[in-house]
């Protein structure tokens, strides 16, 4: 997906969660499991993309990214949570239902 259709996407206000990772780093990596299991939970009902920094630096730049691993929910176009560093399952799941 790239930034453009992502864009038309938070637009259409569906939930979304976005991962900036880098293929490098230890903490995205012990998180790609985690969010493999959350892809499978939410299925259809929300958008989950990843985005390796090292590709996608302007976009993380436009969106604040500083640290990764960071995932970013958005609900109706609008930012309702961010979590930046390893975190568990549920956190994750939390903030999808909670959008």
């Amino acid at each position: 997906m790239d930034k453009e259709n992502l864009e038309k996407l938070l637009d259409d206000g569906r939930t979304v969660m976005l991962e900036f990772y880098a293929s490098w780093c230890p903490h995205c990596k012990r998180m790609m499991p985690v969010v493999e299991r959350l892809r499978e939970s939410v299925g259809d009902r929300v958008g989950i993309y990843q985005f390796d920094i090292d590709e996608n630096t302007a976009f993380a730049d436009k969106l604040g990214v500083q640290s990764i691993p960071t995932f970013i929910v958005f609900s109706n176009g609008e930012e309702v949570f961010r979590h930046t560093g390893e975190t568990t399952f549920d956190t994750l799941c939390q903030a999808l239902e909670s959008a």
